[in-house]
């Protein structure tokens, strides 16, 4: 809860994340660790050229398999400059918009624990790729980013430092951030 100098009310911030769940959640997982080993998962079938779709329907979740209320699918597909039909965004893009995604959810959590009421959030994500090393034109080329570039635009109840700390706490707890920015072993077999 925030304090409005003006009219010294306190006024309910609502930005549509249950904190109080959250912690909750967070004491039960301290007093029971295993319950926090999830696997998240998703499969993909070729459409045509460059062309896919991903559905995603359960993960495994609190000791158990866990169903979604629904699937989803994602497409990935690129565009015609690569020779291809444009029927999606490119799996690169898909990364950016997870990134942005996980790390807007987390400001929405955050200034809510924190009692900062938003009013607009929006991310932009720029990400630099020298696509020579994916073309296989140069072996010392890296496939993927070499760099990526987030900016915020956010209108809240808060100061300017209080929205960069809120950002920061969520550049820390973000998963997809993390997935990013470290290693990850990824082990690829073959039916």
């Amino acid at each position: 809860m925030t304090t409005n100098n003006s009219t010294s009310t306190i006024t309910k911030v609502e930005n549509g994340v249950n904190v109080g769940a959250l912690l909750q959640a967070r004491e039960a997982l301290q007093q029971t660790p295993d319950a926090a080993q999830f696997k998240w998962r998703a499969a993909c079938e070729w459409v045509n050229g460059t062309h896919s779709r991903s559905v995603i329907s359960s993960f495994y979740g609190l000791g158990a398999e866990q169903s979604r209320s629904n699937d989803f699918a994602l497409e990935a597909d690129h565009p015609q400059v690569f020779a291809a039909e444009d029927q999606a965004p490119t799996p690169v893009e898909i990364v950016l918009s997870g990134l942005a995604s996980c790390l807007t959810a987390g400001v929405a959590a955050v200034a809510q624990r924190r009692g900062i009421q938003l009013h607009s959030v929006k991310a932009s994500l720029e990400a630099d790729m020298d696509i020579q090393g994916i073309l296989g034109l140069d072996d010392e080329v890296r496939n993927g980013f070499g760099a990526v570039r987030v900016h915020f635009d956010i209108h809240a109840d808060a100061s300017d430092d209080d929205i960069k700390a809120v950002v920061a706490q969520s550049q820390k707890r973000s998963a997809v951030f993390d997935i990013v920015t470290n290693p990850t072993n990824v082990f690829v077999t073959v039916n």
